[in-house]
C-alpha cells in the first residue's frame, strides 16, 4: 500500500521495497522535514485551478482533552505538523497505554522565516503545550486501540560495545580534565543499539552526577542512569523501551514524569538549540574513511540500511562530535569481517569538517585541529583492525606517494583504486582483506 515514505523507516520488508525501489523514500534531516511539510514541499499540488493537501492524516493518541486536542503517546516525531497540514485526521486512541498527558512540550512549525516562539535556554525548558492542537472539525473518525507497543528487547552489550563505551568514557574524564568539559558534562545525544546502551550504561556507573541529555530516542539504560540518580533531566522526541524497560518506565512514572519531556521533532532535532545548548552527539556510523568522512546509510554505496534520522542535525551542530562503531562487522565467509574502516566512504553524510572523535573498539581517534594526512594515519592507528592496519597504510603510503609527484597531496586518493576493498566484498570472495593495491 505505501508508495512514499518520508523520511526514515525501520524494517525489513520495508527497507528491501526501497532497496527495489517499489517504495520511493527520501531521505531528509529529521529537523527539516517537519518544516518541509508545513511549506507544502511534499503535500502541495496544483491539478487546474485547485490545489490539493494532505488528505488524511492518522495519529496514535493516549487520550483526547475536552477541546478536541490530542495527548500523545511515546512518540511525537513530525505528528504536529502532520495534523497541522492535514485536511482531515483519525485519531487512534490506544486504551492499552496509560495516560501521558503532562509529559509533551510540542509546539507547530511556521513559515519562513522561522521565529522561534521562546528561545530554549535550558534541556528543562518548556515553550509550547501539552498538546497536539487538533480543530474537532477536521476529524472524520476516533478509533480504539487495545494494541501495546511492539517494540524490541533491548540489544545486549558485547565485549566491542563496552570497549568502545570505555574508550568515550575516558575522554569525558580527560575533557573535564583539561578544563574543556564541566564536571556535569554538556548535554548528551546518543543513537541508538548496543554501543549507545553501553555508553549511557557506563555513564549510569561512572563518576559524573547531574547530567543532562537531549536527544532523540530515550532507550533502556536511561532508566538505569535514573535510578542511579546521575541523570537529572532528559528532553527527547520518544521513548524506545524493550517491552520489559516500559514496564519499568511506568512502574517510575511518579519519579519520572517532572524529569523528562517529549518534544516535537523539528524542537529536539533543531540545529539551532543543539548548538546552543552545547550537545555531545554520539552516533554509530556504517563506515568512515581514513579522512574522517562517515557513510550512515548506504551499505557499499547503494543498499539504504534505514536513512539518516537525526545523526546530522547533531554530529554537525554538537559542541563535540563523536562518531563511533565496531572496527569490524564479521560476515559469513570472513570471521574477521570487513572493515569499517575504509579508505574512502561509498556513501557520504558526514564530512571531516563535522567529526571531532571517532572510536572503536580498538582505540579512539582525537582529529581535532588536525590536517588531512595526521588524521589518516592517527585513525588507520587507533581505530582499524589489526588485520586491516597494514592494507589501510599501503594504501595511504602508495596515494601520498602518487600524488606527490603532480603536487596534490593535500588529502592523497587513489581513484582508480580506492574502493578496491568494497569491490572485493561485494565479488564471490566476500572480505575485504585485499592482497595489494
Amino acid at each position: 500500500m505505501l508508495a512514499r515514505r518520508y523520511p526514515y523507516q525501520l524494517g525489513k520488508i520495508l527497507r528491501s521495497e526501497i532497496n527495489k525501489n517499489h517504495i520511493k523514500f527520501a531521505d531528509k534531516h529529521l529537523s527539516e522535514f517537519p518544516l518541509d511539510l508545513v511549506s507544502g514541499y511534499y503535500t502541495l499540488e496544483k491539478k487546474g485551478n485547485v490545489i490539493e493537501k494532505l488528505d488524511v492524516a492518522i495519529v496514535e493518541a493516549t487520550a483526547i482533552t475536552e477541546r478536541g486536542n490530542i495527548i500523545p503517546g511515546a512518540s511525537i516525531g513530525a505528528a504536529p505538523e502532520i495534523v497541522q497540514t492535514a485536511s482531515k485526521v483519525i485519531i487512534e486512541v490506544n486504551t492499552a497505554l496509560p495516560s501521558f498527558e503532562g509529559l509533551h512540550d510540542i509546539t507547530l512549525s511556521k513559515f519562513a522565516p522561522y521565529k522561534f516562539p521562546n528561545l530554549i535556554q535550558r534541556v528543562d525548558d518548556r515553550v509550547g503545550t501539552t498538546y497536539i492542537p487538533c480543530d474537532p472539525d477536521k476529524v472524520i473518525a476516533i478509533i480504539e486501540s487495545k494494541e501495546p507497543d511492539h517494540t524490541l528487547n533491548s540489544e545486549p552489550q558485547d565485549e566491542k560495545s563496552q570497549g568502545i563505551a570505555n574508550h568515550i568514557l575516558d575522554l569525558f574524564e580527560h575533557e573535564v580534565t583539561m578544563g574543556r568539559l564541566p564536571p556535569q558534562l554538556l548535554p548528551l545525544q546518543s543513537g541508538v543499539g548496543n554501543i549507545a546502551n553501553a555508553i549511557i550504561g557506563g555513564l549510569a556507573n561512572g563518576p559524573f552526577t547531574d547530567v543532562e541529555v537531549w536527544t532523540e530516542v530515550i532507550q533502556d539504560t536511561f532508566l538505569d542512569f535514573w535510578e542511579h540518580h546521575k541523570l537529572s533531566f532528559a528532553s527527547a522526541t520518544s521513548v524506545g523501551f524493550s517491552p520489559a524497560g516500559f514496564k519499568r518506565f511506568y512502574e517510575m512514572w511518579n519519579e519520572l514524569k517532572d524529569r523528562l519531556v517529549l518534544r516535537s521533532q523539528s524542537v529536539s532535532n533543531s540545529p539551532e538549540v543543539i548548538r546552543r545548548l552545547g550537545v555531545i552527539a554520539m552516533n554509530t556510523p556504517i563506515e568512515f574513511d581514513i579522512y574522517a568522512h562517515a557513510n550512515s546509510t548506504h551499505v557499499c554505496g547503494t543498499k539504504m540500511l534505514n536513512g539518516l534520522g537525526g545523526s546530522a542535525d547533531f554530529l554537525r551542530n554538537s559542541k563535540l562530535s563523536i562518531i563511533h562503531t565496531p572496527s569490524t562487522r564479521p560476515t559469513k565467509k570472513d570471521p574477521i569481517g570487513i572493515s569499517c574502516i575504509v579508505p574512502m566512504c561509498s556513501h557520504v553524510d558526514h564530512t571531516e569538517h563535522d567529526l571531532d572523535i571517532l572510536v572503536t573498539e580498538q582505540g579512539l581517534a582525537d582529529v581535532r585541529g588536525l590536517a588531512p594526512i595526521e588524521r589518516a594515519r592517527l585513525i588507520i592507528d587507533k581505530c582499524a583492525h589489526p588485520e586491516y592496519r597494514p592494507i589501510l597504510n599501503d594504501y595511504l603510503n602508495l596515494a601520498e606517494k602518487e600524488c606527490m609527484k603532480i603536487g596534490a597531496a593535500h588529502e592523497p586518493h587513489l581513484l582508480d583504486r580506492v574502493f578496491k576493498m568494497h569491490s572485493n566484498v561485494l565479488s564471490e570472495n566476500n572480505t575485504m582483506r585485499i592482497n595489494s593495491w
